[in-house]
């Protein structure tokens, strides 16, 4: 499935039964990107984590961070503030309440993000709507 296909099946907002769909997709092209960059769709991944991040579950989060960190082209692909699909506030005690170490890892980018202005004037409903208007012609 590619991003347009992706797109038409379950829009910028899938419904709820569509999500474990959207994350397995996500989870497949994050491997592939793992094992060679660009053999994983960063624009497939990119539309996937905008659709999880509209979910709003926090039990995305790390998989967010993983489809991220996947390659250097995923990293410039998939907007740090994805991560935060609840929020910045709930983002960083969520993963201040894990034990993996990527969960340190996404907090430390998260604060060092925060710090360098990237979150300035974030909102969860105004990155929404900046992905919709982005993704819907």
């Amino acid at each position: 499935m590619d991003e347009d296909a992706c797109l038409d099946r379950y829009g910028v907002h899938p419904a709820d039964a569509d999500l474990d769909a959207v994350r397995q997709l996500l989870a497949a092209h994050t491997a592939r990107e793992r094992q060679a960059q660009g053999g994983g769709d960063t624009e497939l991944m990119r539309l996937c984590c905008v659709q999880l991040f509209n979910a709003g579950g926090l039990d995305d989060v790390l998989l967010i961070w993983k489809a991220k960190t996947a390659s250097t082209d995923a990293d410039c692909s998939i907007d740090i503030q994805l991560l935060c699909g609840t929020g910045l506030a709930g983002t960083k005690a969520y993963l201040r309440s894990l034990r993996p170490p990527e969960a340190a890892a996404a907090l430390q980018r998260l604060l060092d993000c925060e710090q360098a202005g990237d979150f300035e004037d974030f909102s969860v409903a105004g990155h929404a709507a900046q992905y919709a208007a982005y993704y819907t012609p």
